[in-house]
């Protein structure tokens, strides 16, 4: 494993500890919305961002990070890490078990490794630039799939951006038509390492944050997959505009998603 993977891997089950701690005392955890409704933080996410950001300094004390809770640390180094320590508070608060944390490593700004680790089932998601995808040090693939009919599609409901949801809404109808189902599970760095998996053929969403989605890039490209925005442009990581899937699928989704 790449060492720095190692460093961020150790960090995410540390974090893990912190949330798994108090999954079984959600009447005790403090949270609040942000400045979007419908989107929360809980003094758990802050915890499990501190000890990430402790783990990655004392290793690397030079490297800049971008945390969802904490945002922009600068260093003097050309890497980055991406974090969400908690993505899916809200499934986290309720007590469904979709959450993970994600951890990402850009290098002159490119995805160099990344890691997406869901603590209540002890799945770790590992990918290297280069080197593939694996789940718990076994290797990954994404789906063989080639065409819509029969796929299980992932998605996300823009629930920060109720003006979009018509329009949003309209991208739902032919993957209803088409496919076995949909599911909206509400982890999008989660739902990305399904992709990468397998266990999920393609996933959409829009409006996204770096650290939502920059590990599951990285883990569905090195699973053989593909990662383009809706418009078949490049700049996801940017955007938060995203469609992943293998390479028969892709050029499918990116047809119904201009339709719509």
């Amino acid at each position: 494993m790449h060492p720095m993977l190692t460093i961020a891997t150790r960090a995410a089950r540390s974090a893990g500890n912190i949330i798994m701690r108090n999954a079984d005392r959600l009447d005790r955890v403090k949270f609040a919305e942000k400045q979007q409704s419908n989107d929360f933080v809980s003094d758990v996410d802050k915890a499990a961002e501190d000890e990430i950001i402790y783990n990655l300094k004392k290793a690397y004390p030079t490297h800049s990070i971008l945390a969802e809770e904490s945002g922009q640390v600068e260093g003097s180094e050309p890497y980055q890490w991406i974090i969400d320590p908690l993505d899916g508070t809200t499934n986290f608060l309720h007590g469904f078990g979709h959450f993970a944390v994600s951890i990402a490593l850009l290098k002159d700004k490119k995805l160099e490794c990344a890691l997406v680790y869901d603590p209540s089932r002890d799945e770790l998601f590992t990918a290297e630039r280069g080197g593939g995808a694996h789940l718990n040090n076994r290797r990954i693939r994404v789906g063989q799939r080639k065409e819509l009919d029969g796929c299980l599609m992932g998605t996300g409901f823009p629930f920060c951006k109720p003006d979009f949801t018509e329009q949003y809404l309209k991208t739902v109808k032919p993957f209803m038509d088409q496919c076995a189902g949909i599911r909206r599970a509400g982890a999008a760095a989660l739902d990305l390492a399904y992709v990468a998996a397998g266990r999920l053929d393609g996933y959409w969403d829009y409006n996204l944050k770096p650290w939502d989605t920059a590990a599951g890039i990285l883990l569905v490209q090195e699973a053989g997959g593909m990662i383009s925005e809706p418009d078949a442009g490049t700049a996801y990581l940017k955007s938060g505009n995203i469609v992943a899937s293998n390479s028969y699928l892709h050029k499918h989704m990116l047809r119904e998603l201009k339709q719509a």
